[in-house]
């Protein structure tokens, strides 16, 4: 058995991390500070090092453990660092921290080690997934090579061949010492004096006035300041709490053991490695040689996961470590079957030092960043690896210091969980999930299972008699299709799938498309987020923030993109004036909560503009397809003609004796309308509507089909097709931009960036064959170059051809170029098409 360490992080990792002494602060807190960062983990460094180089100073940093060892998760991690994502910001946030981590070491010892990383593939599956990974690497710019079992065997010589399929190596993944580099990081600060370090000091609470940060209390004094980062690992929950804030994060066991030295490895006693480091994702572990010893890392237990409130209790020595817990031996054994089964040499080594160590798991595994909506002058930074704490410094830097950051972190942004997501079970249930799946093979639109049914639209039975099949976003349950229009692929054959790309897909979404086109369908759009702004300063609001001129009669509805300083998308929507004072936004159920907050932390401090998100206050329907006319027309006695109801415009209207606003809009490319109704009619509505189509041959369709009917039109996607490292004119959104309308955030850059013209350009492609096909995320090459990456991809069933968006340079973005696309190292032929590929002249959703 191995010897148990609870509490002593010195002992249980010491031939991992060695006592560092540093230039502490001693003596008194300053009386104020123009930022204080509590956590001098490796998250809290990298950001003051990084708002060092942006010449910030008079930064405290204050720990509740001693520097540099805070007794946090940093105190005791592996380091490992592998750089492959299928989300790109997390790509490019690991690619940045080994080029930060690169650059420095601390009393002569290098931060980073780039000994490589080696995934290898056990089964059938596993072997796919690791070339989806090859792709994402290549089409992100990761240097990355698939290897055969022998391969792999010449850089790890105690692993046995037969027991793989291959690997995946990326030769620039590594080790990071996470506390040297806290070290170096925080010295540099330091020495360049724009930054100094208070160990064993705890925060006792914040002092805030009218929303804003005036002072930190400690129990060494106080700190008046107007900014505040909370950067405390696995107690960032209950600090942040102390602001009135909430961090949905769960603090969860991890098990990590090493051996006693190996006979094979004698030779490397005293260096960090040889080896690259090696995972095993099929059994849920990872490897490293640590000198003449072997380290295993070991997921493959149900989650221990420990209550914030459980660590909420003072660090007073070196030797503490309250990220460390009871190593749980019966949690090992099995993985350390396998591992001996994977490198034999193991066997007859015992388990010197073993530990459970607490690391932070968010409900959908990542990094929780930003402002708070809260409070003015706080800033969040949590649940961050070392894999990527240099790349989130950086971020956190700009964001401070520029309000926004040259990477997209839509992902990653705080305010992006909806409001159910901070309750205490659903942290947990979902935190524990994440870590089950760890090393799980995902599919792209694989759903979560628990909890569901949270947020349902007023027909929602309705829809589950026509044997939906649900989908969710921010808990909604919206349908992705519906098995009750089966019988309609008689009618409308198309598009087969197989394999991976045939999961969580069905062939009846094609149908669902066609009946849209040739028909009428209902789709539940009740999941959009709808914020109201009103007051006598709303125009004027809106005029500043958006890049489109929204000063239009009432009634007027306009599409708009926001934008950052620099001329990012932050986000697209649509905005009706409904009165002259008072306009409604329309925007996705995953944005809402970041639009919404962006609104508010915009909105003038004087009074005169009121912003309150309605989305629960009425559901939702899209009505579309040629024949939607005749089935509105029916159940109203107002004109819906096109003189009498144009396109882009809204107008209230009674439905039989429902009021409704009818907002004439469509995200398919047909005739049709949103049709918002308050929540209690909703159910009423449908059924009237329901009936009334029912002579047109009525359809109840789902995302799916709404996926394809949009890209076929070439509307775009937020989130993936349109993010904030693209502007409007890039995105081929520059009709949407009026700068001659007057100031509003991004203008002066959007100006710049017309003159100057785009290098790039979003383009529709199309394959030139029947069976190519794509997911997103796939690299776009010509001969053996990278151009960009997919998009967004679908089938288009009104054309018949498989389509495909990305970014492009504009020698390759006129119409008829061609390129290739990888999918699983198969190259399939693509050339570039004009857009939109349907009803280019606006004549249907018009008529």
């Amino acid at each position: 058995m191995p010897k148990q360490n609870m509490r002593s992080g010195g002992t249980a990792v010491k031939r991992e991390m060695k006592s560092n002494e540093t230039k502490r602060g001693e003596g008194l807190l300053p009386m104020r500070a123009k930022l204080v960062v509590i956590g001098a983990g490796i998250v809290g460094c990298s950001v003051v090092y990084h708002l060092m180089r942006r010449g910030w100073t008079d930064i405290v940093v204050v720990d509740q453990g001693p520097l540099w060892r805070t007794g946090g998760s940093t105190s005791h991690a592996p380091g490992l660092v592998f750089q492959t994502n299928r989300s790109r910001t997390m790509c490019q946030l690991a690619q940045y921290s080994t080029h930060l981590y690169g650059q420095h070491s601390w009393q002569g010892r290098a931060c980073y080690h780039a000994v490589g990383s080696i995934e290898v593939a056990t089964t059938p599956a596993r072997w796919q997934e690791l070339q989806r990974k090859a792709g994402w690497a290549q089409a992100y710019g990761l240097a990355a090579a698939l290897l055969t079992p022998q391969a792999v065997q010449t850089l790890v010589p105690i692993l046995d061949p037969t027991t793989i399929q291959g690997g995946y190596y990326v030769e620039s993944d590594g080790i990071a010492k996470a506390v040297d580099i806290c070290a170096a990081l925080g010295t540099a600060a330091m020495e360049a004096g724009a930054a100094t370090f208070y160990g064993n000091t705890r925060v006792t609470a914040f002092d805030i006035h009218k929303g804003s940060i005036q002072a930190v209390d400690t129990d060494r004094g106080r700190i008046e300041t107007r900014q505040v980062l909370i950067a405390a690992g696995i107690w960032g929950p209950m600090v942040a709490q102390m602001a009135g804030e909430s961090v949905p994060l769960t603090p969860v066991e991890h098990q990590y053991v090493l051996t006693e030295p190996l006979p094979q490895l004698l030779q490397d006693k005293g260096i960090e490695s040889r080896h690259p480091i090696l995972r095993h994702q099929d059994h849920a572990m990872y490897f490293r040689q640590v000198g003449d010893c072997y380290g295993i890392g070991n997921y493959r237990h149900e989650p221990i996961l420990v209550e914030p409130q459980a660590l909420d209790t003072p660090q007073t020595t070196e030797q503490e470590m309250p990220s460390l817990r009871p190593f749980t031996p019966a949690d090992f054994h099995a993985s350390h079957q396998e591992a001996v089964r994977l490198l034999p040499a193991l066997a007859p080594r015992k388990l010197e030092q073993a530990i459970n160590g607490l690391f932070s798991f968010t409900p959908d595994g990542n990094p929780v960043l930003g402002a708070s909506a809260r409070t003015r002058g706080l800033w969040i930074a949590e649940a961050v690896w070392v894999t990527h704490a240099g790349g989130v410094g950086k971020v956190m830097a700009d964001l401070m210091a520029d309000g926004n950051s040259d990477w997209d972190i839509r992902e990653l942004d705080m305010q992006r969980f909806p409001a159910h997501a901070h309750s205490p079970v659903y942290v947990r249930t979902r935190g524990a999930q994440q870590y089950r799946e760890v090393y799980d093979i995902i599919h792209p639109a694989q759903q979560m299972e628990h909890p569901r049914n949270l947020r349902r639209s007023p027909w929602h039975h309705r829809l589950v008699e026509q044997q939906a099949v649900f989908h969710t976003s921010a808990g909604w349950e919206y349908p992705q299709w519906f098995e009750a229009n089966a019988p309609l692929l008689d009618i409308y054959p198309g598009h087969q799938r197989s394999g991976w790309a045939a999961r969580y897909w069905s062939p009846i979404q094609g149908a669902e498309h066609q009946a849209t086109r040739q028909r009428v369908a209902l789709y539940d759009l009740t999941a959009f987020t709808k914020i109201q702004v009103s007051g006598p300063g709303a125009l004027a609001f809106l005029q500043g923030l958006c890049a489109n001129d929204i000063d239009r009669p009432v009634g007027t509805v306009v599409y708009t993109a926001l934008c950052n300083q620099r001329g990012g998308i932050v986000s697209d929507l649509t905005i009706t004036r409904t009165t002259h004072n008072d306009f409604l936004i329309l925007t996705g159920a995953a944005s809402g909560r970041m639009d919404l907050a962006w609104l508010r932390r915009l909105r003038p401090a004087n009074g005169s503009v009121t912003i309150s998100e309605v989305t629960s206050a009425s559901a939702a329907i899209g009505l579309w397809g040629p024949h939607a006319r005749a089935v509105l027309q029916g159940v109203t006695d107002m004109d819906v003609g096109n003189e009498a109801f144009p396109y882009f415009t809204a107008q209230d209207l009674w439905i039989a004796e429902v009021p409704v606003l009818a907002v004439r809009i469509s995200y398919v490319g047909e005739l049709g309308w949103e049709l918002y109704c308050p929540t209690e009619y909703g159910l009423y509505l449908w059924d009237i509507l329901w009936g009334a189509g029912q002579a047109y041959g009525i359809i109840a369709a789902g995302n799916g089909a709404l996926n394809s009917l949009r890209l076929e039109k070439g509307y775009r996607s937020w989130g993936s097709d349109i993010h904030s490292e693209y502007t409007p004119y890039e995105a081929g959104l520059g009709w949407a931009v009026r700068l001659d309308k007057g100031d509003f955030i991004g203008r002066e850059a959007l100006q710049q960036h017309k003159a100057a013209g785009s290098a790039r350009k979003l383009c529709c492609l199309t394959f030139d064959e029947s069976h190519g096909v794509a997911l997103g995320c796939e690299p776009i090459l010509a001969d053996d170059t990278v151009l960009g990456y997919v998009t967004s991809a679908d089938y288009g069933y009104t054309i018949g051809k498989f389509i495909l968006y990305g970014y492009l340079p504009l020698a390759y973005a006129r119409a008829g170029t061609q390129v290739e696309v990888e999918y699983l190292e198969t190259r399939f032929p693509a050339t570039v098409q004009q857009e939109p590929l349907y009803d280019p002249r606006m004549e249907k959703i018009k008529s």
